[in-house]
């Protein structure tokens, strides 16, 4: 009869944390769990990432306006993968990946600005001049980091895995044993520990560079670069 008592106390304990969980709100949820994860951009660095995270137990969301080609993609992925439009995803998600053409981002922070309000929102985008035209001077001469809240306003941004190419997400470790090192970039001290979480549970090493201006440091063309070690990323940026 006691065991029965206690067995029925530790399943109404569980049944009211796990209710207490989905109560939350999604900026609270990424930080007490693992977090859902949902993607703006669906292509092979957005895919591979979400593979990546899927395996390692995470739920995610891929998300395009070809739905067909999403729903292919996550059956690929696996039962921890879904399929949605990019608004879908933007309100599923409690941390939210962009991983897109960096011209692009303007457009998001317009379309997606209450979906994303107030969420983790970890950016992978590079600009280019040749695909982004105009804006790309003033992005690589202020820095990503700089820029992002202005394009992205209202959400806790994160720069990430920008240095990654797409080709590293199906090997993440190197022979040597040692991983591939990942710099972030943040204000929000809270984002910024989520993001660590998901670099670590991606196979790859965080390195934590500072605040968003940054980010600068580590955007395209000053050397740092997804093959380097975080150990090697630490020296090449003059972080202890």
């Amino acid at each position: 009869m006691q065991a029965t008592l206690s067995f029925r106390r530790y399943f109404l304990i569980a049944s009211a944390l796990v209710l207490s969980i989905g109560m939350l709100p999604p900026t609270a949820r990424a930080e007490a769990a693992k977090p859902k994860i949902a993607f703006i951009g669906a292509g092979r660095m957005g895919s591979g990432l979400a593979k990546l995270w899927a395996t390692a137990g995470y739920e995610v969301m891929l998300s395009s306006r070809d739905l067909d080609g999403v729903k292919q993609l996550a059956a690929q992925i696996g039962p921890n993968a879904r399929a949605g439009t990019p608004a879908e995803a933007a309100a599923w998600g409690d941390v939210v990946v962009v991983t897109v053409p960096y011209g692009a981002l303007p457009q998001i922070g317009r379309d997606y600005r209450s979906e994303l309000k107030g969420k983790i929102v970890l950016d992978t985008c590079n600009p280019s001049a040749q695909r982004d035209g105009p804006m790309t001077q003033e992005a690589l001469d202020k820095g990503t980091g700089v820029m992002d809240p202005i394009y992205l306003p209202g959400t806790r941004l994160v720069r990430a895995f920008n240095t990654v190419n797409f080709a590293l997400l199906s090997a993440p470790t190197p022979a040597s044993g040692e991983r591939h090192g990942v710099p972030l970039a943040a204000d929000d001290k809270q984002a910024l520990k989520v993001a660590v979480q998901l670099v670590r549970d991606a196979g790859f090493d965080p390195v934590i560079v500072g605040g968003l201006s940054s980010a600068k440091s580590f955007d395209m063309g000053h050397g740092i670069h997804g093959t380097m070690s975080a150990s090697e990323v630490r020296t090449a940026l003059g972080i202890k």
